[in-house]
């Protein structure tokens, strides 16, 4: 009798056994249905929605690529120099018509919003075609003269910047103007912190994100 005790003892063990096992097995995929919002594609947008800048945010730690370049009145200008303060760089091309123009449009509408204005420099993307009297023909137009730095330089260097900071060199198609940098804003530390595409800058937009790069400590 004892051994058959045994026996059957041993049995009822292991089927226990297998009813846990089974009732674990079926009770992990509602275990990890709720962990799915903490995805890696979850955390991206809640990253980007949390940044809390009306321009798109631009990945933490990056210097902005510094240069010295000539401007309209022929005296070098150095991003260096700015070092300190919230600079708005920019990329035009004085003869590209309405398009550059409404950039130039957005950034003359937040300099007139700011109280405190910021430096403006506006690199070129049509060094051949910049010369002095077309781009003081287009700031002119634009009610900035006097307000902003229009740079150029040899096209070799301006083309790296191009590069670097996402602008799209004159003569691009419209999808890669779309997608590319009409602006960026460089903190005063001398990092890059906010990118606009075309469709993304307006004067309010320009002004939140001044208004708080200048607030950080």
């Amino acid at each position: 009798m004892a051994p058959r005790f045994r026996i059957a003892l041993l049995a009822a063990t292991a089927a226990t056994v297998v009813a846990l096992a089974l009732v674990l097995l079926l009770d992990r995929p509602a275990a990890r249905s709720p962990a799915s919002p903490s995805s890696p594609s979850g955390a991206a947008v809640q990253s980007a929605s949390s940044s809390g800048f009306d321009g798109a945010a631009l990945p933490a730690g990056v210097p902005a690529r510094g240069f010295t370049l000539t401007d309209q009145s022929g005296q070098a200008v150095s991003l260096a120099a700015y070092r300190g303060q919230v600079v708005l760089l920019a990329f035009l091309d004085s003869t590209c018509g309405a398009t550059c123009m409404l950039i130039a449009d957005q950034i003359r509408g937040a300099l007139d919003e700011l109280p405190r204005p910021v430096p403006v420099l506006i690199v070129s993307v049509d060094p051949a075609g910049d010369t002095p009297a077309h781009v003081g023909r287009f700031l002119e137009q634009a009610s900035l003269s006097g307000r902003v730095r229009y740079l150029t330089g040899p096209p070799a260097e301006l083309r790296a910047l191009w590069h670097v900071y996402r602008a799209a060199p004159a003569g691009s198609s419209s999808a890669v103007l779309d997608s590319s940098a009409a602006a960026v804003l460089v903190d005063r530390r001398g990092f890059e912190r906010v990118l606009f595409p075309l469709e993304q800058l307006t004067p309010e937009s320009l002004v939140h994100d001044i208004r708080r790069l200048q607030s950080e400590p």
